[in-house]
């Protein structure tokens, strides 16, 4: 490529030479010849620049994809939470039609039922687990104490399940505690669905809920995030679910990023 522009460069003025006036001083001619070389410099420059920005954006777009197959990995175990979920709902369709039999043949049914939601609440997305904890302590101890009756108590669970089907479709902002750094904060949480959660509290850190690896015995915790670009599109996050803007295209960090 070198050679074939230097060629070009000698060849014109070759024919500059031949054809040029015998008034036009030799300097002139030297003159366009540096102009020659210096705009032949500045298109390698340009063509280095451009190649450059070329690999980066394959690079960009290779890293865009390794995170896309990381998030549908994720979203097919989101998928399989909830088909647990229906299952949960049809083993409670059943027991409904037993309620007219007996209904302690009930009460053990249905307290397998909670045993397996509770699990898949306190394995799931870190959103609001002591309060949806809760709500499963509080119709056990009611079972228990024998203060509902079986059949009751179903439709009480039947009601909690449908709410684990609403979290898994609803954006939005809301506020929970979370640990931070070995410390208890409170702060504004931002949930997509059951697959990703982010957060931004007082003082201006902003962050993510992340999933240890299975090795690690796949529990959450959250991270704040210290690179400036990622804090940026946590934040116009924010603003976008603020303004009531629920879907559409949002560049975010990676949760399944080491």
């Amino acid at each position: 490529m070198h050679c074939y522009r230097t060629t070009q460069v000698s060849i014109l003025l070759l024919l500059l030479l031949l054809f040029c006036p015998l008034g036009v001083k030799a300097s002139s001619i030297e003159n366009l010849a540096k102009s020659l070389a210096k705009i032949r410099g500045e298109v390698e420059t340009l063509q280095s620049q451009l190649d450059i920005e070329k690999e980066k954006h394959s690079s960009r777009m290779a890293a865009l994809n390794s995170q896309l197959a990381d998030l549908s990995v994720e979203e097919r175990r989101q998928k399989l939470n909830i088909e647990k979920l229906q299952q949960s709902i049809d083993k409670l369709g059943v027991a409904t039609k037993q309620a007219e039999q007996s209904g302690e043949h009930l009460r053990p049914v249905l307290l397998a039922v909670l045993a397996e939601y509770r699990q898949h609440i306190e394995t799931g997305l870190p959103f609001k687990v002591a309060d949806r904890v809760k709500a499963i302590d509080d119709l056990e101890s009611n079972l228990a104490g024998q203060r509902v009756d079986s059949g009751k108590a179903i439709n009480q669970a039947w009601s909690l399940i449908e709410d684990e089907f609403r979290l898994s479709k609803e954006n939005g902002i809301y506020q929970q505690t979370i640990l931070l750094n070995g410390e208890k904060v409170l702060a504004d949480i931002a949930k997509l669905g059951t697959v990703m959660l982010f957060f931004q509290t007082k003082d201006n850190q902003s962050g993510i809920a992340k999933r240890s690896a299975p090795a690690e015995g796949g529990g959450w915790r959250f991270e704040t995030v210290s690179d400036s670009a990622d804090r940026e599109r946590i934040r116009n996050l924010f603003d976008s679910l603020k303004k009531q803007i629920r879907q559409g295209y949002f560049e975010l960090p990676n949760p399944l990023k080491p």
